[in-house]
């Protein structure tokens, strides 16, 4: 985690620094306020990254003397199958159709986003089919 954690948060310095360039060189805005968004999300995950490297043993990968052997063996587990992101994402179609042709639209996207957050929940507590 901490490489991953040093990529984000100096991807993020990299954006901050640009973005101070750029804001006062160009004096235009919207611009500005992208490069200020994309340092942002740069530094949200790399904080979290680093959080949790300070608090976890070190992996192999971490290790720079590290040999092939160390990291060898099972990676982890990964999730099932699922119809529930399908779910979430025509619930967000809907929600965005409404925008567009009508407020009633609304009704069939809040159902289906209900239906996944229940299905994605309960689902990935007792564990997929698999």
């Amino acid at each position: 985690m901490k490489t991953e954690a040093k990529f984000l948060l100096g991807l993020g310095l990299f954006f901050g620094v640009m973005c101070a360039v750029y804001w006062n060189w160009s004096l235009e805005n919207a611009g500005g306020v992208m490069m200020f968004a994309g340092m942002l999300l740069c530094f949200l995950p790399g904080s979290y990254y680093y959080w949790w490297s300070r608090r976890m043993k070190p992996r192999a990968e971490d290790n720079p003397n590290a040999t092939q052997a160390e990291g060898a063996g099972v990676v982890g587990t990964f999730p099932g199958s699922s119809i529930f992101p399908f779910v979430l994402g025509m619930a967000a179609f809907f929600v965005v159709l409404a925008l567009v042709f009508g407020i009633w639209l609304l009704v069939p996207g809040v159902g289906l986003a209900f239906w996944a957050l229940i299905g994605g929940t309960s689902e990935g507590r007792r564990g997929g089919t698999h």
